[in-house]
């Protein structure tokens, strides 16, 4: 009964026994201690995040108290004071306002997130593990090992029955043209894009910057070219397309358009992310380079930003933080997710088995420069403090993890596989429900990678648990190698937009996952 065990101490003569009973507790004094530990820092956490309040109490008393105690006669002496005072006074003034205006002059215009959409493609390109095995099966470029392989990653992925791939896949042999992935580039791009206009009710002639972002499909004209082409966007519109930035491409992505519109005036911006499967899926029989064959599927996004102060009350979010971190003048951390051919020259992407080592550390250095940004000052204390005693007087002690869940009340994190979130969860010491969005994502859409963060927050949407005031952390992981962090900040209520690609099933989910 809740751990708890019985011993019997006693004697006898044979005509009878007396028995002591003991009862031995073992789980209440451990949960009695983690109960303590929990509130001892709760109300830490409160008394420092209050200390200046709790300061200035005393002093806002005596200040009334004398306040209360003035007459007339003192407040004419004050008069007459700063009347002899008056080059002091103005003196003071000029530089307050002066201070002001440099202040509100050079501070940084904020970045509101008006809306944003993520495509979802139509049911005919859903991919069960059968009719993926089938159609693996029936390429004839991979072996049985292969194919058992596949299988085996595929039950253990964490992916669902209702994931998609392009058009060309399904077809026996495979479509992979050039023709093919242009297709498949513009009904995901032109897909969000029309749903983003749509609910956002923005014509596209107002964009005045763009930013495309796809690692593995670069084509010319380039697919920020083909939105132009397509949209009929304005001449002088500022377009970048972004290439082989990998899945925390999305967040560069942001980063880009934020400072363009801390340069240019009351414009918008869009941000589209994706990726593109047809002409990247590996037919041979290296394992390392068959995983992302099980992983990726069709998906995108897209976001509009503004720097116009009139969009506010209509926006969702505020752009508060990005923090980029590249490792890539590491060796290993640079070859970790690597294109390249193989021996019989097919081309794929290799995932290195040092990658979720890489991964942890490229966090590690990502977060501690969010940190401080971020974090009550509480955790900063800790943080700080254990770092002191580990450098100065012992080496043994294991460094302080920061409580995230005192400075978001929502996590996005790269649904990059089944065993990144694993990880995240771990080391991060989130609850399920943190990463909540993060496995329902990957078990619906699959690995979607640079836009799976905006499928995340659609979720968190459609579950109505964004509140005014909430923040969310956006982590994303990509090749070179890189983790990239997004803090946005919520300006009311959230509530799901139109054609949310959770709209359909969202009653459905969480769903309980068995791997």
């Amino acid at each position: 009964m809740d751990g708890a065990g019985e011993s019997r101490l006693g004697g006898g003569d044979g005509h009878g026994s007396v028995g002591v009973q003991i009862r031995q507790t073992r789980r209440l004094p451990d949960f009695l201690q983690s109960v303590n530990l929990k509130y001892v820092k709760l109300g830490y956490h409160y008394l420092i995040s209050n200390l200046l309040t709790l300061c200035l109490l005393p002093l806002a008393v005596v200040i009334s108290v004398q306040a209360s105690q003035t007459n007339p006669d003192d407040l004419r002496h004050l008069w007459i004071h700063l009347q002899y005072n008056l080059v002091s006074i103005i003196t003071c003034s000029a530089i307050l306002v002066f201070g002001l205006t440099v202040y509100v002059m050079t501070r940084p215009r904020p970045v509101y997130l008006v809306d944003f959409s993520c495509y979802l493609p139509p049911d005919h390109l859903k991919a069960p593990f059968s009719r993926f095995m089938d159609h693996s099966r029936l390429t004839g470029d991979f072996e049985d090992s292969a194919l058992e392989f596949q299988r085996k990653i595929l039950e253990r992925s964490g992916l669902g029955e209702d994931t998609y791939v392009p058009e060309g896949m399904h077809h026996v042999p495979p479509r992979i043209s050039m023709a093919a992935a242009r297709e498949e580039a513009e009904q995901v791009m032109f897909g969000a894009l029309d749903s983003l206009f749509a609910n956002a009710n923005v014509n596209p002639k107002e964009i005045g910057i763009l930013v495309v972002n796809c690692s593995l499909f670069n084509p010319t004209p380039s697919l920020s070219a083909m939105i132009v082409n397509k949209y009929k966007l304005r001449g002088n519109i500022r377009s970048y397309n972004l290439g082989g930035m990998g899945c925390s491409a999305g967040v560069i992505a942001v980063d880009l358009a934020k400072d363009m519109l801390l340069v240019h005036r009351k414009t918008y911006a869009v941000v589209v992310s994706t990726e593109n499967i047809t002409q990247n899926w590996y037919f041979g029989n290296n394992k390392a380079m068959l995983i992302p064959n099980c992983l990726f599927r069709v998906g995108g996004s897209a976001v509009l930003l503004s720097n116009k102060s009139s969009d506010k009350r209509r926006s969702k979010y505020r752009l508060s933080h990005v923090v980029r971190t590249h490792r890539g003048a590491d060796d290993k951390a640079f070859r970790c997710v690597y294109q390249e051919q193989d021996d019989t020259g097919r081309t794929g992407v290799s995932l290195s088995k040092d990658l979720m080592a890489i991964a942890g550390e490229t966090l590690k250095t990502n977060i501690t420069t969010l940190g401080p940004l971020v974090l009550p000052i509480s955790e900063q204390i800790l943080f700080f403090t254990t770092l002191v005693v580990k450098k100065l007087f012992n080496g043994k002690v294991k460094p302080y993890i920061p409580d995230f869940k005192l400075a978001f009340e929502h996590f996005c994190i790269h649904a990059g596989g089944r065993a990144v979130i694993d990880e995240l969860e771990k080391n991060l010491q989130l609850s399920p429900v943190h990463v909540e969005a993060s496995r329902m994502t990957l078990h619906r859409f699959g690995n979607t990678s640079s836009s799976s963060i905006w499928y995340e927050l659609a979720y968190i949407e459609s579950k109505g648990r964004m509140r005014r005031g909430n923040r969310v952390w956006q982590i994303a992981f990509g090749s070179g190698f890189k983790c990239n962090s997004a803090v946005w900040e919520a300006l009311r209520n959230v509530k799901p937009s139109k054609n949310s690609p959770w709209e359909d099933c969202i009653d459905k989910y969480p769903v309980t996952l068995s791997y």
